[in-house]
């Protein structure tokens, strides 16, 4: 039985980005996104297309950064000791699930 994907919520692909470049180390947009739909259970159904521009937004953070200069080349990798974004990021994340979950925990 096949599983329909799921939309990603706005905010959180930065997060599984960061976090599966810490997990894994650097990676093509093509790893990153095949890693998310394993560990999903194929419920998102991501493309090199959608890892691009959220990694570029880090990169101008400067906290990713790039081998190679062709788009198919591209390495995604933490720019070394700065693992800031990931733990603010988680933090968000696990206030703003909090937050939800005690929402949807109401009795109407």
């Amino acid at each position: 039985m096949k599983k329909n994907p799921i939309p990603i919520l706005q905010g959180t692909l930065d997060l599984m980005i960061l976090r599966t470049l810490s997990t894994m180390g650097p990676q093509h947009a093509y790893g990153i996104a095949s890693r998310l739909e394993q560990v999903s259970g194929n419920l998102l159904n991501l493309n090199q297309g959608t890892i691009h521009p959220a990694g570029a937004a880090w990169m101008d953070a400067r906290l990713l950064g790039q081998d190679g200069e062709q788009p198919r080349s591209k390495v995604l990798r933490h720019h070394e000791g700065r693992l800031k974004g990931l733990e603010e990021e988680t933090a968000r994340w696990r206030q703003m699930s909090g937050v939800v979950e005690k929402l949807l925990a109401e009795e109407q």
